[in-house]
C-alpha cells in the first residue's frame, strides 16, 4: 500500500510540475501588468518594443511577440477590425506589387508561400492585418510593409479571443 501511495504522489508531482511549467513563448502570450489604462478587450501594439497586448483588465494584458512594419512602413493610430478569416487568400497590396513585381495576383491560403498563415484579421482604414505568418523568425523583428505579424499559434489563440469592431491601438 505504502508503494502505490508514493507512485501516486511521484505522478501527482509530476502532473502538478507539467500544469504550472511555463508555455512556449512561441505557442502563446504571457499575462502581464500595464501601466496604461485601456478598456479591456483594447489590442495595444507597441511597435517599439515588438508586442501586441490584448488589455484582459484594467492595468492586466496578454503579451505575444510580433513582427512589425520596417523603417519607412510603419504606422501608429487606432483601427478596429472590420474583418476575420481563417486561412485567408492573400492579393498583395500595391506597395509589395511595385517591389516584388512577380509576385502572382493571389496567393491561395494555406500556400506555405502565403504571408498570411493560418488566420488573419483586417484593419478598417487600410490595407493591414494582424495576421499569422509561415515565417516565424521573422518575429520580433522589424518586417513586414506595415502588417502585424504573430506565430500561427498566437493569432490563433487571440483570433478566439476577440471579435469584429475590437479597437487596435498601434503606437
Amino acid at each position: 500500500m505504502r508503494g502505490k501511495i508514493l507512485v501516486a504522489a511521484a505522478l501527482t508531482a509530476v502532473v502538478c510540475s507539467l500544469a504550472i511549467a511555463p508555455r512556449s513563448a512561441q505557442a502563446r502570450g504571457e499575462t502581464v501588468t500595464m501601466r496604461e489604462s485601456f478598456m479591456p478587450g483594447t489590442i495595444v501594439v507597441r511597435t517599439g518594443e515588438r508586442r501586441l497586448y490584448l488589455v484582459t483588465g484594467i492595468g492586466q494584458a496578454i503579451r505575444y511577440p510580433v513582427g512589425v512594419g520596417r523603417a519607412g512602413k510603419q504606422w501608429s493610430g487606432t483601427s478596429y477590425i472590420d474583418r476575420k478569416y481563417i486561412r485567408p487568400d492573400w492579393s498583395p497590396p500595391a506597395a509589395v506589387r511595385r517591389d516584388k513585381p512577380n509576385l502572382p495576383k493571389i496567393i491561395a491560403g494555406g500556400s506555405p508561400r502565403n504571408p498570411m498563415g493560418v488566420a488573419a484579421m483586417s484593419l478598417s482604414g487600410g490595407e493591414y492585418a494582424i495576421h499569422g505568418t509561415n515565417q516565424p523568425g521573422s518575429i520580433g523583428h522589424f518586417v513586414s510593409y506595415g502588417c502585424i505579424r504573430m506565430f500561427n499559434e498566437d493569432i490563433k489563440d487571440l483570433y478566439d479571443r476577440v471579435s469584429v469592431g475590437t479597437r487596435v491601438v498601434v503606437q
